[in-house]
């Protein structure tokens, strides 16, 4: 019976990249069909131990363009999308993917990344001010305008003052019980 070597995913609008971790991976098959059908065996260690990979990927694909490179450690595959747009996933199958199967965080680009995003993004007439976004003295009430930071110094004494009051109280009450 044949195992599953430990498979990282990363993908672009574009590609997908496919990494198989198997070290000293002897008799590499791999094949890829247009419709999406990714196919991976291979044996590995002193007793030739069979490791397989079969996965329906989410989308067609574009073999002709698609690239495989094996080393020592990996064996690694860019598959081109026949169509240019974000996968919800690697493979059709909903739920929870087989274990075998993770993210590659070190080659994962958000979609917004992908297209050049952050520097390039356009916002318009957007006003930032609005958002109250740390500077605190520039914080007001919406309502009257007036600065909230003193009400918030204030709200923060008076809970001080509580506390303190509090203390005093649990003071007191931890004399009565030793003069009984």
């Amino acid at each position: 019976m044949s195992r599953h070597p430990t498979v990282k995913w990363a993908q672009r609008s574009d590609k997908v990249y496919i990494t198989v971790e198997l070290p000293d991976a002897e008799d590499v098959k791999l094949k890829l069909e247009p419709q999406g059908k990714f196919f991976f065996s291979a044996t590995s260690g002193a007793s030739k131990t069979p490791y397989e990979v079969d996965l329906d990927l989410f989308d067609s694909v574009d073999v002709n363009e698609s690239k495989a490179s094996v080393s020592s450690r990996c064996i690694c595959y860019m598959v081109k999308k026949a169509e240019s747009k974000w996968w919800d996933r690697l493979i059709k199958q909903e739920g929870k993917p087989p274990v075998f199967l993770k993210v590659d965080w070190d080659k994962w680009v958000d979609e917004d990344e992908d297209k050049g995003g952050g520097a390039d993004m356009d916002f318009g007439d957007f006003d930032f001010t609005s958002l109250n976004m740390g500077d605190s003295e520039g914080i007001r009430d919406e309502e009257d305008g007036s600065d909230m930071e003193e009400e918030i110094m204030a709200e923060s004494k008076e809970a001080e003052n509580i506390v303190e009051e509090g203390d005093g109280e649990k003071d007191e009450a931890a004399s009565d019980v030793k003069k009984d």
